[in-house]
C-alpha cells in the first residue's frame, strides 16, 4: 500500500540531507537503517485504559488513575490485537507489545491472579508469532481487593504478601513462556503502588518485606535465554503521596546487588530530574536499563510522550554511551481522554523519531573538541547540529518502513475510528 502521494519530493529532500549531513562524516542511510532495528515495547494498557478482562469497568485501588472517555476502548482481547496492529500500521520500525497479567483471557472463567498459566495468554502467543510481535509482560499489582490499605508485596498480612507473592512468581513464569514461544527474552518488568498517604512512623519494616518478597520471587528460577526481569520505582502514586516503598534508591541498590535490570521511567521522578543523566551512572552497577518513555505533567506521570527535549537527552545519551545493547525501550503511558490509537501512533513516532535523531548526531566531534579542551566548540556544534535537516531523513525513515509520511496517519486514524471506534457500544 503507498502512503506517500509525493515520493519523488521525499527522495530530492532527503538527498540534500544525505549530503549535508555526510559533510559531517554521517551515514544517513546506515542511521535509517538502525534506527528502524531498535524494538519499541508498545504498551497493551493504552487501547484499553487498564481496564483489563476480568470483568472490571476501570481502575480501582493500587495507586494510578485512567481519566476521560473517548469513545472506541477495546473490549476485549480481539478488538485489542485488531487496534494494536493498525496502530503498528502506523508506526515505523521494529516493535513489541507489553501485556499486563489482567489481560490474561480465560473463556469467561474465573481464576485467581495467583492461579493464571501461560494456557491463558495463548490466543496472545498464537498471535504473536504469526505477525512476529514479541510480546513484554508485567504482573498487575492494582485493581484488586487485595490491594489492601495501599500495600502489596510489602503488606504487613501475611496473607496478602503470599497472594502478591505468588502472583508475581506466576508472571514469570508466563514470561518466560512467551521467551520460548517467540524465541527472545520478555521482559518482565514489577511494579508495585505500596506506599502511605500520609507520613509514616516505620519507613524501614515495609522495605525489608519487599526485598524479602522480591527474593523469594527472583529465586524460583527461569531460562535467563527466555525472560528478563526488571524492577521500577516511583516518586509518588496516588494514596501514597509521602512514602513510596519501591522508590529509586529501594530499587536502585536492589538491581545492583542482585545483578537484574532496573527500569527508569521518565515520568517517575522529580520534573526537574532529566533520566539521561542517571543512564550512566546507573548502568556502571546495574547489567541493563528498561526505559519506560512517558511524559509527566505536575503530579500525574502517564502522559503521551511528545518528541520533547528530555525524550531527545534519553536518546542521545544512550547513544553517545554506546548503551544500545544494555537498554530496552518501552512506552507506558494511558490517555482514555484522547483517540487511543493516536495516542500509541503519537506515543512511538515521536520516540522512533528521538532514536533517528540521535544517530544522526556527529558525536564524535562533540567528543573531540572536549578532549581537546575546547568547551565553546563543543557547545557551538550542539547548537548548530539542532538545524540539520533532520526532518526529511525522517520522512525517508517513514517511507522505507511504507507508513504515512508526516501528517498522513492523522487521516487513516479517522477513518478507522470512523468504520470501527466508534461503532463500538
Amino acid at each position: 500500500m503507498k502512503f506517500c502521494e509525493n515520493t519523488e519530493f521525499v527522495e530530492a529532500a532527503y538527498g540534500l540531507a544525505k549530503e549535508a549531513y555526510g559533510k559531517f562524516g554521517i551515514n544517513t542511510d546506515k542511521a535509517v537503517k538502525t534506527a528502524l532495528g531498535i524494538p519499541i515495547s508498545v504498551q497493551c494498557w493504552q487501547g484499553d485504559d487498564v481496564t483489563g478482562f476480568e470483568g472490571a469497568d476501570g481502575l480501582s485501588d493500587g495507586g494510578i488513575l485512567a481519566t476521560g472517555n473517548y469513545p472506541g476502548r477495546a473490549r476485549n482481547g480481539d478488538e485489542l490485537r485488531a487496534d494494536a496492529e493498525f496502530a503498528f500500521s502506523l508506526i515505523p520500525g521494529k516493535k513489541r507489545l507489553s501485556l499486563h497479567m489482567l489481560y490474561a483471557e480465560t473463556d469467561g472463567k474465573k481464576v485467581g491472579r495467583d492461579e493464571l498459566e501461560p494456557e491463558h495468554f495463548e490466543k496472545w502467543m498464537v498471535w504473536s508469532k504469526k505477525k512476529r510481535i514479541p510480546l513484554d509482560f508485567n504482573p498487575s499489582f492494582f485493581s484488586h481487593p487485595l490491594v489492601q490499605d495501599g500495600y502489596t508485596l510489602a503488606s504487613a498480612d501475611s496473607e496478602v504478601r503470599r497472594f502478591w507473592i505468588r502472583h508475581a512468581v506466576a508472571s514469570r513464569k508466563i514470561a518466560a513462556a512467551f521467551g520460548v514461544n517467540q524465541g527472545s527474552p520478555s521482559v518482565n518488568n514489577i511494579w508495585i503502588p505500596d506506599g502511605s498517604k500520609d507520613l509514616p512512623a516505620d519507613r524501614l519494616s515495609p522495605r525489608l518485606r519487599l526485598r524479602e518478597a522480591l527474593d523469594e520471587i527472583l529465586e524460583v528460577r527461569q531460562d535467563p535465554e527466555a525472560i528478563i526481569d526488571t524492577v521500577e520505582s516511583k516518586l509518588f502514586g496516588i494514596g501514597s503521596e509521602s512514602y513510596v516503598v519501591g522508590s529509586h534508591d529501594f530499587y536502585l541498590a536492589y538491581a545492583a546487588a542482585r545483578k537484574i535490570r532496573l527500569c527508569l521511567d521518565m515520568g517517575h521522578f522529580h520534573p526537574t530530574e532529566n533520566i539521561a543523566d542517571k543512564i550512566s551512572a546507573v548502568l556502571l552497577f546495574v547489567p541493563g536499563l528498561l526505559i519506560h518513555f512517558s511524559r509527566g505533567v505536575r503530579w500525574d506521570s502517564d502522559h503521551v510522550p511528545l518528541f520533547s527535549d528530555e525524550l531527545r537527552e534519553v536518546c542521545r545519551e544512550v547513544n553517545r554511551q554506546k548503551a544500545g545493547d544494555k537498554v530496552d525501550f518501552a512506552l507506558d503511558f494511558f490517555d482514555a481522554s484522547i483517540n487511543r490509537i493516536a495516542a500509541w501512533t503519537i506515543g512511538a513516532r515521536s520516540l522512533r523519531k528521538a532514536l533517528l535523531e540521535s544517530l544522526l548526531e556527529p558525536s564524535r566531534m562533540l567528543l573531540h573538541a572536549e578532549k581537546s579542551g575546547k568547551l565553546h566548540e563543543r557547545l557551538g556544534l550542539m547548537e548548530e547540529f539542532k538545524t540539520l535537516p533532520f526532518s526529511a531523513v525522517w520522512d525517508k525513515l517513514c517511507l522505507d518502513a511504507n507508513v504515512p509520511v508526516g501528517t498522513g496517519w492523522l487521516s487513516k486514524t479517522a477513518d478507522y475510528e470512523d468504520q470501527v471506534l466508534l461503532k463500538r457500544k
